[in-house]
């Protein structure tokens, strides 16, 4: 009976395997060594070495072989002297590579595509890594296919931040609105965070980006007007509302420390009523809503402009904007309260970047959507204490939606 080989599960170019034996039920040791009808090349350039300086050998895991849960290559490999880069090299290796981790260049590939959908500590659990192993191999293969910020396609963009830890440790955030793709992530959220982001950028890229939507962060307002100043910066629904609910809650506690003790019962604990979108209430929450509408007139008055607010955005032409945000301001000063005055005083501030959003309708709900996929991914894998890693695995996990311009550009 010919005795069975093994070569062809090693289908490597440039190396032969030399011989192999089982070590236990579930573990295969293999010798590789250079395939001598070629010669060495240097692993830099690929210029063919002049001389052989030095032999070695290195050991290292490859992928689960049929029952052999365990596979271990000793690779032999040669030092060369290159004559194009006048040093010695290590030859170019087909089966892993020298100065990286000790695994096959296979078998990091599949590691780093099972990462793609599994925890780092999941997959060294189940081939028997150490976690740092398999987060360097993942890690690595990121930083060939996202480490480099692609900018291309550009026009609209959104910018948020999300909070990385506690402490206020945040990361900004850009997302291309039209496909939804993380373009880019850095530290902080400090007008010089963006820096990093628009330094980098093409200037015929940069020149085209028409509109930006964010919230009214001074920060990245004073960096988008400096780097982009011919983009409109567009302040959408989502924030404003968001900025005024804070309105409401402050008119909820000053209603609730000059109710007396009969009414107190109507207003405590409502802030979640009053701050939820009416259409999401339960029948028994609509209840006590009119009962706490009823209990007081300046909450009630607030609640009501609330849904007025949203209408603004809702225009189709600047104009038309204008004088419904004019309108709202007027009835909101009229109400008398302090938090009233202070927040149509921030809405004239910031009126050209709300009334943009009549020429460009982006928003960042969109972002606030990928900021929570990316609370899910840092939660799911137990927290990152690399921010690049984790920049990487967000690129990676938010590619965005194709739209054909991959293809246009590749062309």
């Amino acid at each position: 009976m010919p005795e069975l080989s093994i070569a062809s599960l090693f289908p490597f170019r440039r190396e032969v395997v030399e011989s192999s034996h089982v070590d236990g039920e579930e573990h295969l040791r293999v010798i590789v060594r250079p395939d001598r009808r070629f010669r060495p090349r240097c692993s830099t350039c690929q210029a063919l070495g002049t001389r052989i300086w030095k032999r070695q050998s290195r050991e290292v895991r490859d992928i689960p072989i049929g029952p052999f849960r365990s596979v271990r290559m000793t690779v032999q490999y040669r030092k060369v002297s290159c004559p194009q880069c006048g040093k010695i090299r290590v030859q170019d290796l087909d089966v892993c590579d020298v100065g990286g981790a000790r695994v096959t260049l296979r078998f990091a590939q599949m590691i780093a595509g099972l990462c793609k959908h599994l925890p780092v500590s999941t997959v060294a659990e189940r081939y028997g890594l150490d976690w740092k192993t398999v987060k360097e191999i993942h890690k690595a293969a990121l930083e060939e296919e996202f480490g480099t910020t692609d900018y291309r396609g550009l026009k609209l963009l959104a910018v948020d931040e999300i909070a990385l830890k506690k402490g206020h440790r945040y990361l900004t955030v850009v997302i291309d609105f039209e496909t939804g793709r993380v373009v880019w992530m850095g530290k902080g959220r400090s007008e010089r965070s963006l820096d990093p982001f628009f330094a980098a950028m093409p200037e015929g890229i940069r020149e085209g980006i028409e509109a930006v939507a964010m919230d009214m962060w001074q920060g990245y307002i004073n960096a988008v007007s400096n780097w982009l100043p011919h983009a409109a910066i567009v302040f959408d629904l989502f924030h404003i509302v968001q900025n005024y609910s804070k309105v409401i809650d402050q008119v909820r506690r000053d209603a609730y420390r000059e109710a007396g003790e009969d009414r107190r019962s109507f207003i405590k604990g409502a802030r979640w009523l009053l701050l939820r979108n009416r259409e999401n209430l339960t029948e028994r929450q609509e209840v006590r809503l009119k009962a706490l509408l009823q209990a007081n007139e300046d909450i009630a008055t607030v609640y009501v402009l609330k849904d007025q607010l949203k209408q603004i955005f809702r225009q189709e032409t600047v104009p038309l904007m204008a004088l419904a945000l004019d309108q709202w301001c007027d009835l909101a000063l009229s109400t008398g309260l302090a938090p009233m005055a202070k927040f149509v005083q921030m809405l004239q501030s910031h009126r050209q970047g709300i009334l943009n959003y009549a020429r460009h309708r982006i928003h960042t709900s969109k972002l606030e959507g990928i900021n929570n996929k990316i609370k899910t991914l840092k939660r799911q894998h137990y927290g990152y204490h690399d921010e690049q890693y984790f920049t990487l695995c967000v690129k990676e996990a938010l590619p965005g939606k194709s739209t054909g311009l991959e293809q246009v550009h590749a062309s």
